[in-house]
């Protein structure tokens, strides 16, 4: 990796399945695939087990690739509150976990993520698969769609941070042009 290529792990927060993704991003944006998976966790047992076991996911993950960057979804209401429960603590666990490795770590909405890789920011599941498979250069989407999402985190948080997203002067994609304008308009 040169020092012009950022390493960013993507976190997909769940307690069933947590999508992990690595990705190295040159200053052209363009990317490529280092690591995809999912922390899976049985359903029968007890929560704190199963935050150990993703916390123990992601270190493993921080320790073979020894990511720059942590980069997780950031949890929004939906209507089960049990799901947003185990959502949110497997964030927690995410945003902890980075912290302990030391590196820097920030939350990025799915409506941010969804411009980022896709251009619309209310795209479905199949949409962002097929836009991670065609950045990535992939023969196949990845499979399941937690990884996909993980992977497209990364990918959001790099480009964010490459074209100087909050920061004066930044170059920004045609999707994060987009997303940008939709945010401004529905400030309005």
């Amino acid at each position: 990796m040169t020092t012009s290529t950022i390493r960013v792990l993507g976190i997909d927060p769940g307690l069933t399945r947590c999508g992990i993704g690595v990705v190295d991003v040159g200053r052209s944006r363009r990317a490529s695939l280092v690591h995809v998976g999912v922390v899976r966790t049985p359903v029968d047992a007890p929560v704190g087990e199963r935050l150990a076991a993703v916390a123990a996911g992601i270190r493993e993950v921080v320790a073979a690739y020894g990511p720059d960057a942590v980069a997780v979804e950031r949890v929004f209401a939906q209507h089960n509150s049990h799901s947003v429960m185990g959502t949110a603590q497997a964030s927690g666990v995410a945003l902890l976990v980075a912290a302990e490795a030391g590196l820097p770590a920030e939350t990025h909405t799915p409506s941010e993520v969804k411009a980022a890789v896709t251009g619309y920011g209310s795209a479905d599941k199949r949409q962002v698969q097929s836009m991670i498979a065609r950045i990535l250069r992939l023969d196949a989407p990845p499979q399941p769609a937690d990884a996909a999402d993980a992977l497209a985190i990364a990918l959001c948080h790099a480009w964010r941070r490459d074209a100087g997203v909050g920061r004066v002067g930044g170059s920004l994609t045609p999707a994060q042009r987009a997303w940008a304008e939709a945010e401004r308009v529905a400030r309005t």
